[in-house]
């Protein structure tokens, strides 16, 4: 059984994003990918959605075995109507629907070897050891990557085994390094010194060269061992007997293969290599290693798993971990660790269950570790994975759930049940959340929050505020959308998709933003019925917002993020924990700030200045322009009659609206002309200000480092990027006047040989300086630009072109990465390549189905401790992954900072109330108040930015506002109205004797 045969052409859209992470070869290897997977409880449900989101070519699902009402709490695919049918069968048909472009089939027979020889990679979950055993013997002897995962309840282990020289072609998730050459000197060893100061160059890494002048036997040379220097220079071996250096070229990194040995799973049962952050954590992983062993044990003697929470059964287990064979160390030696047998006895009563957060946390490093074995990107593990959450059971015995609270009661929740009992899931049906941001992590929230049972129907609700819609790229890792979805509102696709994946869901979709223009939707009223908020936002201004919402109303703030493979989850509890603070604002928009226009215009020294003075190129000539044209039609007919020239006009003309085009030939007579401007005729210009041996009044050169001098390039239609440029710029350009253009490349050719024979064109020089400072034209400049825009007074409007980054037929990515490759050219500047230009200019952040998963499946377990009650600090954990490099780390959050003020001590989370009073308290009844009762003596008094008081104010002033009422006084001198949704004014203030580093905390004026 099967969809569709899958297409092999790379849907570039659909991937982008993916894309920026794993890079086409990689990608292009997942797309031919076959994969088994066996075991289709919540865990391999997990592991199907995310390989299917990815790509991966085709998916064989094999589960013989009835759907139940466990599987519910975790299967995303599974519904009350599946119960008894096989979990294979029923799962099919939704992981078909997810990506149409992958092959799922269901395989019903046994696992034979015979079978197992069309596959690269066998996942087994849930499964018995004899079964991994079993098939990861087969896998060995067929060369096939074997992986075994599994979740007991709260612990969750993950096994790898590639085999014993499995090849990862490319190690990390960054394109490779490269940097613009200054100067190469002749010695033994050779000195590379680079045009910038700072790079990632390392010890030990290999590169090689292009584009060099001089030392061309350097040009492609076999990969070179560098030393890297302490003032940044590199040493790259004896370049003695290489010709002088004279200019340019590039210095790039080779990505060199490794090849990784795993051991069996026979072998690597007793000699575990386990995945620890610090040698601290080693002994804990092992000990879980053998708890997992001992429940494998239970069940092969018992025919059955520990029942849930029962004191007889745990017991049972850690006899059995007490009995297990001794593991060893690396070499062979008996590991002398004594058994934790209270973390054996915890592990064996909360095994009983299955929970959504643990299946989404293993399934989607999981997923991750097949992406790897098809891939062959990023190294795999080595080889065992265990991860636990154990913190979510409460610290006090007497808070644990009784057995008889944990007995299957034949509902969708029975596997959560099993694991904390029927009363912490009536506390979830009952709870009331807020769900910030619909996008790709908030899609996995809102699934979670469904399988869990957060916020059902009549008891309690979740609240989806998103006011984007769902485009076609975030279908590769968005769970609850689909290609129908597109165009609608996320918040209500994601809500109708939740609720068909738990109808007892109370799913509030609100398409409004969540910021100050909407804090009448979102204001006193609305929070006071909210018990939490989860924030799935993408941009650090709106996460702050969010956060000092949840701090003003005291809600706690689950949060997560990711770029690329990394990703973090993080939990903000009130009186708890300490506040959200993330990256400063001030460093948060520092990272999108734009690049000083000198460098970017005349002084590029990196790829990313040459892809944004491309993307700057492609709006000028193509989208201002043509709304410059079509809003100034009356003022050119005024300039057509010998009127003043428009003055909006000036930046946008130079060089692009010479005449209207009648035909393709002009079109691309047009853009040849533009690429001799800027590539020749501009850099000759240039050159001509500055010659290459100008020298400063301080006596440097003018040329010396960063800036590079740049070189004409002459027009070659036998090169690619020539041709790219000019096929890519005469087909926006016929768009933009509404004529047909042309993608026949050898009849394009044909016409620029033709072109190039013709006199070159007198208007290649622009009509006036680009940086041209005055808004003054001498007569010979107004009359050559009325001349050039006569025929602009009539004729149809032109059609302005906004870039669109994922449309790869339109001809926008192509120019743009074109212009900056012949840019960085001019300048010898490495290039970015196509995938590195469209996601630099189409400001597209790394993202991957599995990261996006894995810190969904964190949050779900935080969730889980704020809602089972009041909890220590030390239960609650922030975590940070990257999945890329093996890398899993979790910590306590620090506690709330407490500031001190003679007799007063508070934190973040603290708050001066005053009641408003009947009658209204006056602004010296407020002021008398706060020294009477706290002994503050107010210097002054503030309403968001407006001074309300102070104590440095003359008499006269103070006698004019001390009388009146609060609000009376805060509407004159703000225009604040009181509204029905407000029941709180915030007001700040200072006061004598403080420190300069003191902040009060916000009082709260109750209305």
């Amino acid at each position: 059984m099967g969809t569709q045969e899958a297409s092999k052409s790379l849907d570039e859209e659909l991937y982008s994003r993916q894309l920026c992470v794993l890079g086409l070869p990689a990608m292009q290897r997942l797309q031919e990918g076959k994969v088994l997977l066996s075991g289709l409880q919540g865990l391999g449900a997990e592991v199907a959605k995310n390989l299917v989101l990815m790509g991966v070519g085709s998916l064989t699902l094999h589960d013989p075995h009835p759907a139940c009402w466990s599987d519910l709490a975790a299967q995303l695919f599974l519904s009350e109507q599946d119960l008894g049918r096989s979990r294979a069968e029923a799962t099919q048909e939704l992981v078909a629907k997810l990506n149409g472009a992958v092959q799922v089939r269901v395989h019903t027979g046994d696992i034979t070897e015979e079978l197992l020889q069309d596959f690269q990679a066998v996942v087994l979950t849930t499964s018995s050891l004899e079964e991994q055993l079993k098939v990861g013997t087969l896998c060995r002897k067929r060369g096939v990557c074997f992986l075994a995962a599994d979740t007991r309840g709260l612990v969750g282990q993950l096994f790898c085994d590639f085999g014993e020289d499995f090849t990862v072609q490319d190690l990390t998730e960054e394109e490779p390094q490269a940097a613009a050459i200054q100067h190469i000197a002749q010695g033994s060893p050779g000195v590379v010194t680079l045009r910038e100061d700072a790079h990632d160059f390392r010890a030990g890494d290999l590169v090689t060269f292009s584009g060099i002048e001089g030392m061309v036997e350097l040009n492609g040379c076999v990969s070179r061992l560098i030393r890297v220097q302490e003032d940044g220079t590199l040493e790259i071996g004896d370049t003695t007997t290489f010709s002088t250096y004279l200019r340019g070229g590039a210095v790039t990194e080779v990505k060199t293969p490794k090849t990784v040995r795993h051991e069996p799973l026979y072998a690597a049962l007793l000699q575990p290599r386990v995945v620890a952050q610090s040698p601290r954590e080693a002994p804990r992983a092992r000990c879980l290693h053998q708890a997992f062993r001992a429940l494998h044990e239970f069940r092969r003697l018992s025919g059955r798993p520990p029942q849930p929470w029962d004191p007889a059964d745990a017991e049972r287990v850690v006899g059995l971990a007490r009995d297990l064979q001794p593991l060893r160390g690396p070499t062979g030696e008996p590991l002398e660790e004594p058994l934790d047998e209270a973390l054996v006895r915890t592990v064996a009563l909360s095994s009983g269950g299955v929970l959504s957060p643990m299946a989404a946390m293993l399934g989607a490093v999981a997923a991750q570790e097949v992406l790897k074995a098809v891939s062959r990107k990023f190294l795999p593990l080595d080889q065992w994975l265990y991860f636990d959450a154990l913190d979510c059971l409460p610290d006090d015995e007497q808070l644990l759930p009784k057995p008889e609270d944990c007995k299957p009661r034949s509902c969708r929740y029975d596997g959560q049940i099993a694991v904390f009992g029927a009363g912490f899931q009536e506390k979830l049906s009952r709870q009331r959340y807020l769900l910030v941001g619909a996008g790709a992590i908030g899609c996995e929230l809102l699934k979670g929050f469904a399988l869990v049972g957060l916020g059902l129907r009549g008891r309690g609700a979740v609240t989806v505020a998103d006011m984007d819609h769902v485009e076609r790229s975030n279908l590769s890792r968005q769970f609850l959308f689909r290609p129908q979805d597109v165009g609608r509102p996320k918040a209500e696709a994601a809500a109708e998709a939740a609720r068909r994946l738990n109808p007892d869901l109370q799913v509030d979709p609100r398409t409004h933003p969540l910021d100050r223009s909407t804090e009448r939707i979102y204001g006193d009223d609305f929070f006071s019925r909210v018990d939490g908020v989860a924030a799935a936002l993408d941009s650090f201004q709106a996460r702050h917002y969010v956060a000092a919402r949840c701090t003003h109303y005291l809600k706690p703030l689950l949060e997560a993020g990711t770029q690329g493979t990394r990703g973090s989850a993080s939990v903000f509890v009130p009186h708890v924990t300490e506040g959200y603070r993330g990256p400063a604002s001030e460093a948060a928009a520092s990272e999108d700030a734009p690049d000083p226009v000198c460098s970017v215009r005349h002084l590029p020294s990196t790829a990313k200045h040459t892809l944004q003075w491309a993307r700057d190129e492609f709006e000028g000539l193509f989208c201002r322009s043509a709304e410059a044209i079509n809003c100034h039609q009356q003022a050119l007919t005024s300039l057509a009659d010998g009127g003043p020239p428009p003055l909006p006009l000036l930046p946008v003309v130079v060089g692009v609206l010479r005449q209207r085009p009648r035909n393709w030939r002009d079109c691309v007579l047009w853009a040849l002309g533009r690429w001799q401007l800027c590539f020749r005729h501009g850099i000759e210009r240039l050159l001509r200000h500055h010659p290459p041996d100008e020298v400063l009044e301080d006596g440097t050169r003018f040329w010396s480092r960063p800036r590079q001098c740049p070189q004409p390039l002459e027009f070659d239609a036998s090169q690619d990027t020539h041709l790219l440029y000019v096929l890519a710029a005469a087909n926006l350009y016929a768009r933009m006047h509404g004529l047909p253009g042309s993608r026949d490349l050898p009849a394009l050719r044909e016409m620029l040989q033709s072109l190039l024979l013709l006199p070159a064109p007198q208007h290649l020089d622009p009509i006036f300086p680009d940086d041209l400072a005055s808004t003054e034209l001498d007569p010979g400049q107004a009359e050559r630009l009325r001349e050039a825009l006569r025929d602009w007074s009539q004729g149809p409007p032109l059609e302005p072109l906004r870039f669109e980054k994922d449309d790869d037929s339109n001809f926008h990515v192509d120019f743009v990465t074109a212009a900056a490759s012949l840019r960085a050219q001019n300048y010898g500047i490495p290039p970015a390549n196509r995938t590195q230009s469209k996601r630099i200019v189409g400001r597209i952040i790394p993202a991957i189905a599995t990261t996006t998963a894995a810190v969904a499946g964190l949050v779900g377990l935080e969730l889980f401790k704020v809602v089972g009650g009041p909890r220590p600090l030390h239960a609650f954990r922030h975590s940070y992954l990257c999945l890329a490099e093996n890398s899993f780390s979790c910590y306590v959050p620090g506690a709330p900072a407490t500031q001190e003020f003679h007799h007063l001590s508070w934190t973040c989370w603290d708050r001066l109330k005053v009641a408003a009073g009947q009658p209204e308290r006056t602004l010296k009844s407020l002021l008398d108040h706060l020294q009477e009762r706290h002994g503050l003596r107010v210097k002054m008094l503030l309403q968001d930015e407006a001074l309300l008081y102070s104590a440095g104010w003359p008499p006269e002033q103070q006698a004019q506002c001390l009388p009146l009422r609060v609000t009376e006084w805060v509407e004159q001198k703000t225009g604040w109205v009181p509204t029905p949704w407000q029941r709180v004014l915030v007001l700040e203030l200072s006061c004598e004797g403080e420190e300069d580093d003191t902040a009060f905390p916000p009082l709260h004026y109750e209305l």
